[in-house]
């Protein structure tokens, strides 16, 4: 009878254990699916895209696009980037990206520099693998377009920047600096050419921004009746979006503020001009030549809203990348040829994804010393009395 209640009990002990383990998979299965899927989209699904004024033309409304900004994803390379690291930002990046393009349908999508955390590094092979994987990550439709600016981590600091490196970062992203759409239009400045120095690099960026500014001036002659544009093609009659990696010249960000702001204790640090911000020179150039009307940049992973001479806003993106904030976010834009409205959409909070975990953890372990205490004292005194039984 003892060695029968010992294998009832241990019976009942088996199936008591692969519920336990039904029960512990159930649970890491829904938390990992809540905290690396489901979250993205039930955070992304409270963004809604800003109310702008339009015009009524004839029967037709003025037409609006919806354009997205985000910053400073740095993918890491093969040089400092730890592989489990690697995995966790770009399965993160992919994921908010991707629900985003799903949930919200922008038309537009900007990204204003360092792509890559390790361009100014990378050897022709890591540059190929690493293109593969963001083209991987932010892969995308054919409705939408998606524009790259050129920032100091994908080509280097203007030291050491090179026609090489340039080139094989246009190669991939387009060298287009002038963009126009629903007549909207978007210059987009290699703010690590604004160096001032003569360089033949920036020479080139110089002229060339010169000539932008030339056409811009040409669509704004069009409407006043000038012939001194005869001939030319003419943009939308609009004042640009300016969108750089570098910011324009401030002091500091020490009249920035909100949650994704620069931490207090870094807000008084003064910036260094060609290194943190555009120096006030070539800052003054890209307003006189180019007139914008909003300017966008990334370059400092926080936040901050700057109103420059004349009015001009300059909003910073934070940075895209958990690997630089707690609390990553992007910009939600709807633009006219006359006016616009930004928003900001937050991406999961990463101390709240660990907390999650943290809780799930606690109650599996709960979980488990509570179904060991619950385990039938018969079995143990069954066992007792069949091994005392063997032994005789």
């Amino acid at each position: 009878m003892a060695l029968l209640r010992w294998g009832l009990g241990r019976q009942n002990v088996h199936r008591s254990n692969r519920v336990l383990l039904l029960k512990l998979t159930v649970i890491i299965i829904s938390v990992l699916l809540l905290c690396e899927y489901f979250i993205y989209y039930l955070v992304i699904f409270r963004c809604r895209w800003p109310e702008v004024k339009t015009l009524a033309h004839g029967d037709s409304q003025e037409p609006v696009l919806k354009a997205m900004f985000l910053a400073d994803t740095h993918l890491l390379g093969e040089i400092r980037g730890h592989w489990l690291d690697k995995l966790r930002r770009e399965w993160q990046m992919e994921r908010a990206f991707q629900t985003a393009l799903w949930l919200l349908q922008p038309e537009v999508v900007f990204i204003l520099g360092d792509i890559f955390d390790e361009g100014k590094w990378s050897t022709p092979q890591a540059w190929v693998d690493d293109v593969q994987r963001f083209q991987k990550m932010f892969r995308h439709g054919s409705h939408v377009q998606l524009k790259v600016v050129i920032g100091n981590h994908d080509i280097g600091f203007h030291y050491q920047m090179s026609k090489y490196r340039i080139k094989r970062f246009e190669e991939v992203f387009s060298s287009e600096r002038l963009f126009s759409w629903k007549g909207v239009n978007f210059v987009m400045v290699n703010s690590v050419a604004m160096e001032g120095d003569g360089c033949s690099i920036c020479s080139e960026a110089e002229a060339e921004l010169r000539e932008i500014s030339r056409k811009l001036n040409c669509s704004r002659e069009q409407v006043q009746g000038s012939s001194q544009c005869e001939g030319e093609q003419r943009l939308p009659f609009s004042a640009p979006v300016l969108l750089q990696h570098y910011p324009l010249y401030r002091a500091s960000d020490a009249n920035c503020s909100g949650e994704d702001a620069a931490p207090p204790e870094e807000r008084n640090v003064p910036f260094k001009e060609k290194y943190d911000v555009l120096s006030q020179e070539a800052s003054q150039k890209l307003l006189w030549w180019l007139q914008p009307r909003l300017v966008l940049s990334g370059h400092t992973h926080s936040a901050c809203e700057v109103l420059h001479p004349g009015g001009v806003l300059e909003v910073s993106v934070p940075s895209f990348s958990w690997r630089n904030r707690n609390n990553p976010s992007f910009i939600m834009g709807s633009l006219t040829s006359r006016d616009y409205a930004l928003s900001k959409c937050y991406l999961p909070f990463e101390d709240r994804v660990l907390t999650t975990y943290g809780a799930a953890v606690s109650f599996l372990v709960l979980l488990v010393l509570a179904h060991f205490e619950r385990l039938p004292s018969s079995l143990l005194s069954g066992w007792k009395r069949w091994r005392m039984h063997t032994r005789r």
